[in-house]
């Protein structure tokens, strides 16, 4: 028995020596868990997404945009991101969020909120109203995508599939399974079906609170236990590592974590794989030199330009009203629009 205990003792001591340097090696354990997501395989059930569509009767292979081999596991299960389905707000006077803190901001029938990327790193999804405007405000970290959409009266959810490295979402009422970045159905009953969007900026708290000082800010009172002022990405947001397979990296000529901004309007054309419609991509430090520029989009002529005030690009309507657009990591434009 002693000798049993003996060889139990040295065995977990040289796997805990091994799991250390690799923790090491990988730059601490936030890197670590990224490089080997893979493992979680063997603790989650990672195809509960896929099986409840198939409980509709759905013929898959007919009701998909993508190949479903391209649908990757990220690592957490269906809802294992737990979205936020009933956020609490701060004021500027009650966040315990720093002013250079990133947040999403939105403005909608006059009402504005803003929510902190230190929140959207652990959930990824709020189910909120905005302006009377019940909204899912949606961000990737591995991807920097901000899609805010209107979801009528259902809830949407983190479905733990990537798809090009990026967040897969899926509607709770159907369990469509949609891809954040083009804000499209590409799995389930309503594929193809396009979200609608409303105007979300990437900017600073402080930025935010200067142009919307009575702003309401996401609360970390969300029933969860996290460190909502930890970064849990390691070294994530400004290395040269893309953690999954991408297409047409040949086609990018930038740091792939530089950060750019996008404008896309999906057409009625369904090619599989592939987006059909417009979209133009906007450099930031590009922009930021040359303060704007005026681009055909969509048979039509649009204003992108850097906001000062924000410390961002905004993009417009010629008469200022504002259009959706997303920021990305320079990776993400030739991955899913080229």
């Amino acid at each position: 028995m002693k000798k049993v205990l003996k060889f139990a003792l040295a065995t977990a001591s040289l796997v805990f020596i091994c799991l250390s340097a690799l923790v090491v090696n990988a730059g601490g354990w936030d890197n670590f868990k990224l490089r080997y997501f893979y493992l979680t395989k063997y603790f989650n059930d990672q195809g509960k997404e896929l099986e409840d569509l198939q409980k509709q009767n759905l013929d898959l292979t007919k009701s998909s945009r993508i190949d479903l081999a391209q649908l990757l596991n990220g690592g957490p299960p269906k809802d294992g991101i737990p979205s936020i389905d009933n956020p609490k707000f701060d004021t500027a006077q009650t966040t315990p969020f720093p002013k250079d803190e990133l947040v999403i901001g939105i403005v909608v029938n006059g009402e504005a909120k803003a929510y902190p990327f230190g929140i959207m790193n652990w959930h990824e999804l709020v189910n909120d109203t905005v302006g009377n405007v019940n909204l899912s405000i949606s961000y990737c970290p591995l991807c920097d995508t901000i899609v805010a959409f209107e979801r009528d009266n259902s809830t949407y959810g983190v479905s733990g599939k990537l798809y090009q490295s990026c967040l897969v979402m899926y509607d709770r009422a159907d369990d469509t399974l949609y891809s954040q970045p083009w804000a499209l159905g590409v799995v389930g009953s309503q594929v193809n079906r396009s979200l609608t969007k409303v105007p979300a900026v990437k900017t600073t708290l402080g930025a935010w609170l200067a142009k919307y000082p009575d702003s309401k800010i996401l609360s970390t009172d969300t029933g969860h236990n996290r460190d909502y002022l930890r970064y849990p990405y390691g070294d994530y947001y400004t290395n040269e590592r893309i953690i999954f397979p991408v297409p047409n990296q040949d086609k990018r000529n930038l740091h792939p974590k530089a950060i750019v901004s996008y404008i896309w309007q999906a057409d009625n054309q369904k090619p599989h794989n592939q987006f059909s419609g417009t979209s133009h991509q906007f450099v930031h430090d590009e922009l930021q030199q040359v303060g704007e520029k005026v681009v055909e989009f969509d048979d039509r002529q649009i204003l992108a330009r850097w906001d000062n005030q924000l410390q961002t690009v905004v993009v417009e309507e010629l008469d200022g009203t504002p259009l959706p657009s997303s920021t990305a990591f320079a990776f993400v434009y030739p991955a899913f629009f080229e």
